[in-house]
C-alpha cells in the first residue's frame, strides 16, 4: 500500500527542462572537443520546440548567467557561450571545465568461481532439405518458364472445349451427321 503522496511522485513523470536535449548533446560532445559550434536551427531541433524570438535578436539572451534554465542548461554540462551571431544564426560554446564521468554500479560477480566455464551448446549448421511439396511446386514452375519461352512446345489455340449438351448425348468419338 502506498499513500497518495507517494504514489502520486511514483506515477508522475519527471520534470525535465525544455533544454535538457541541449545539455546531453554538449554532455556527448564533451568527450570529442572544447569548441562546438551550433546553429540556431540545430538547437531547435535538440530541445523539440523553437527558441524564444529574444534569443534571434538579442545576444544577452544568451549570457552566461546562471539564474536562467537556458545557461543552466549549458553550464550544467560544462560549457559556456563564447561567441554569438546573430546575423548567421550560430552560437559558439567554449568548454570550461571537464566534468567527472559518472560511474554506475554495477553488481560484482563472485570473486570466487566454483564451476569451470562451459559454453553454450550449439547445433551445427547443415544443409536443409527442401520438402517434397516446395520441390514439386518449382520443378512446375521451371517447366512453365520453359513453355513460355519455346515456342514449339506452345498448344495451337485451335482446341475448343465441348458445350455441355455434346457431352451428355454423345460418346467422344460420335456426333451427328
Amino acid at each position: 500500500m502506498l499513500c497518495l503522496n507517494c504514489a502520486r511522485r511514483v506515477v508522475s513523470p519527471r520534470s525535465v527542462s525544455k533544454y535538457a536535449g541541449l545539455t546531453g548533446h554538449l554532455r556527448f560532445r564533451s568527450a570529442f572537443t572544447d569548441q562546438v559550434r551550433l546553429t540556431f536551427a540545430k538547437i531547435d531541433g535538440l530541445i523539440g520546440s523553437n527558441l524564444p524570438m529574444e534569443a534571434y535578436r538579442s545576444e544577452n539572451w544568451w549570457n552566461n548567467a546562471p539564474g536562467t534554465a537556458r545557461a543552466k542548461a549549458w553550464l550544467e554540462a560544462g560549457w559556456e557561450v563564447q561567441e554569438v551571431n546573430l546575423r548567421e544564426g550560430y552560437v559558439v560554446f567554449k568548454k570550461n571545465r571537464k566534468l567527472p564521468i559518472k560511474k554506475t554500479r554495477r553488481k560484482r560477480a563472485k570473486e570466487s568461481i566454483t564451476k569451470p566455464f562451459t559454453p553454450v551448446p550449439v547445433h551445427p549448421y547443415g544443409p536443409k532439405v527442401p520438402s517434397k511439396t516446395k520441390v514439386s511446386r518449382l520443378y512446375a514452375r521451371i517447366k512453365n518458364i520453359e513453355r513460355q519461352r519455346n515456342p514449339s512446345l506452345r498448344l495451337n489455340h485451335s482446341f475448343t472445349p465441348k458445350p455441355q449438351r455434346e457431352k451428355k448425348m454423345f460418346w467422344s468419338d460420335e456426333r451427328p451427321k
